[in-house]
């Protein structure tokens, strides 16, 4: 199906996937996938559950390295430097220029400030304690949290609601000031209100961070991406505008998704 993969984008994108493939153990989970990460945009991942969508998406931050009988084998670039290999990215500083939110909101079971000064104090970001506390009201500031945290910031993250939780978390993650954000299904435990917001988030996020997102809902897709890839099977078996995946799918299979034939 390979051939099927959408032609490689001419502009720079922000990172680059070729020919990847994620073993775990004997099981080949994906299986030599090609794209483009366009910078500042949200790229949708789409496709049925144990598609290889969020393997892929541990692939641009090596998170898959955490996983024990895991290896991941072709090329993957962030601004045209390796992540992988001799020459790749220090994995720590990789994930400071790409950070990651997961599906369950985790916060560490600190103070609402401790979570979101974590980043910055083990990366040495912040000169004093002044800046320190800008950085962590900028960042919760960005995931529309400030207003509703600021006099409640000893308090434990723990003690939030699950959507507020999610967004500190998001607060977390850029705090440090990444270049990429990744987002592994970050909706998908949360209620309806808790989840516009997050979307709201994402459209204004994306004015300063490239985006990539895991979703099993194809609606949150269209509202919130620009550019779509469909896996099936660990393989990509199309990608491009998420308009033109959504109302012209160039291949079979991505029709029968979206229209809700398998999936």
């Amino acid at each position: 199906m390979a051939e099927t993969q959408a032609e490689p984008r001419s502009e720079d994108p922000k990172m680059s996937a070729r020919d990847v493939r994620v073993h775990y153990g004997a099981k080949l989970a994906l299986k030599g996938v090609d794209l483009d990460i366009a910078t500042g945009q949200v790229t949708a991942l789409i496709g049925p559950s144990g598609c290889g969508k969020s393997t892929f998406l541990r692939c641009l931050n090596r998170m898959n390295d955490t996983i024990v009988g895991a290896k991941v084998s072709g090329t993957v670039t962030l601004d045209g430097e390796p992540v992988y290999g001799p020459a790749g990215l220090d994995p720590v500083l990789l994930r400071m220029r790409v950070g990651i939110v997961f599906q369950k909101p985790n916060p560490f079971p600190k103070s609402i400030y401790e979570n979101v000064a974590f980043g910055p104090r083990i990366h040495s970001l912040a000169q004093d304690k002044a800046h320190l506390d800008h950085m962590v009201e900028t960042a919760l500031e960005k995931a529309g949290l400030w207003q509703e945290v600021k006099d409640r910031l000893d308090e434990m993250g723990t003690g939030l609601s699950g959507g507020q939780q999610q967004r500190l978390c998001i607060a977390r993650a850029i705090a440090v000031n990444p270049e990429v954000v990744l987002m592994d299904e970050p909706c998908s435990a949360l209620d309806p209100i808790a989840t516009a917001k997050v979307e709201e988030l994402m459209d204004e996020l994306r004015e300063k961070y490239t985006l990539v997102i895991v979703t099993h809902s194809m609606q949150q897709a269209a509202r919130v991406s620009q550019q779509t890839a469909f896996f099936h099977l660990g393989e990509l078996v199309e990608s491009g505008s998420t308009e033109q995946i959504f109302t012209a799918p160039r291949h079979q299979l991505t029709q029968g998704y979206i229209t809700g034939r398998f999936g």
